[in-house]
């Protein structure tokens, strides 16, 4: 089956990207170079098409009541405007995707799912919330998302922004939203989300998908004098590899719980509902044990202390002689040489006796064991004024 294309296809290709698969969908892996386009994020700011991502709106008396039941965390906790990083788990605590849930009103939810996820997600929801007092609407195909990110962000949507909205784009904080009025066409209407997944400040906006096109150039010109780079997903992995940020299906997948993956913080095991009794939200026994029990593996950050990167699916092992190849301990789940730190890092899930910072190991590029050392996540932190 053909990968489908998002509505920003023929920009792409204008702009001279390379495309590839991913997720099912067709989209650019890089416009000029990975590390300029990295870089560009780092110093600047990046353009980035995310329409690829699942748009499942919730909508009723019952919304959050129903994704307490649905998600890991607790809907119900989420203040109007803002937005918190959950989970959908199997019964078996296994995660099927890791999501953003934003609460654009007392009633109505936004839930953000992977690409390839997508199509699950809006089918477990829509099972999971039967019987609630609301309405699950998957809009995936009708919305588009474009992404700014990195230190001139906030000057390049402001620029795109309607005067009368201008301030309270301005005074977004980390992981919340508001509507918008966007300067493309005659106006379009947005939600302006300051969410990101590289690490840098940043927004999100999402438009009707007739939109699209005309925010995307209007986005370019506006970020012209402001160094704006379009960057494709090979700068987006390895920025987001520096910020510690998991990608399902590499660090988290259908063998992996949240406390495996670090991430135990966001399964609220106590949420409770209306009338104070305890939400049992699917996978909520097997979570329970799973926090109780000791871990099998834990993910680690690894920085090399060679020049070879590693690769997902390489082997972590001990270090052994002269550079032999040890034990195995752990399996590398991302990997990348890092623009930022001049070096090669990586995630593993490594097992518990070797996850303690300042551990010396290595990975089998190869068959040659390539040095690296535990170090804590994420491996990139901006600076805040």
């Amino acid at each position: 089956m053909a990968d489908t294309s998002t509505p920003l296809a023929a920009e792409h290709r204008a702009l001279g990207a390379t495309m590839t698969g991913f997720g099912g969908w067709l989209m650019p892996l890089r416009y000029t170079s990975d590390l300029a386009e990295h870089r560009a994020v780092r110093s600047t700011a990046g353009l980035f098409d995310l329409s690829h991502m699942g748009e499942i709106h919730l909508e009723g008396p019952g919304a959050a009541a129903a994704l307490d039941v649905a998600l890991v965390g607790s809907a119900t906790a989420i203040a109007v405007g803002r937005a918190k990083y959950s989970m959908i788990c199997a019964e078996d605590g296994a995660v099927l995707d890791d999501l953003i849930v934003y609460r654009l009103a007392d009633e109505h939810f936004l839930v953000v799912a992977n690409a390839g996820n997508a199509p699950l997600v809006a089918r477990e929801l829509a099972a999971r919330t039967h019987g609630f007092d609301v309405v699950t609407t998957d809009r995936s195909a009708a919305t588009a998302l474009i992404a700014v990110q990195g230190p001139r962000a906030e000057r390049i949507v402001t620029a795109l922004t309607d005067p009368a909205d201008v301030a309270a784009v301005r005074a977004l904080p980390y992981y919340a939203a508001t509507r918008a009025r966007l300067r493309v066409g005659e106006g379009a209407a947005a939600l302006v989300a300051r969410t990101g997944y590289t690490g840098e400040d940043g927004f999100e906006l999402f438009v009707d998908v007739a939109d699209a096109v005309g925010l995307w150039r209007a986005a370019l010109a506006a970020g012209a004098e402001h160094g704006l780079a379009p960057a494709g997903l090979a700068a987006r992995d390895s920025l987001r590899l520096e910020a510690g940020m998991p990608l399902y299906g590499h660090e988290l997948d259908t063998t992996t719980t949240p406390f495996e993956a670090g991430l135990g913080r966001v399964v609220r095991l106590d949420k409770q509902d209306t009338a104070g009794r305890l939400v049992e939200f699917v996978g909520r026994a097997a979570l329970a044990a799973r926090k109780a029990s000791p871990p099998a593996r834990v993910l680690v950050g690894l920085r090399g202390e060679g020049r070879r990167s590693a690769r997902a699916g390489y082997d972590v092992v001990r270090r052994g002689a002269e550079g032999s190849v040890g034990a195995k301990v752990g399996v590398v789940t991302s990997a990348a040489p890092s623009p930022t730190l001049g070096r090669p890092i990586a995630m593993a899930y490594v097992t518990p006796e070797v996850c303690a910072q300042g551990v010396e190991l290595a990975v089998d590029v190869r068959g040659r064991a390539e040095p690296f050392v535990v170090v804590p996540l994420p491996f990139y932190r901006r600076a805040t004024a």
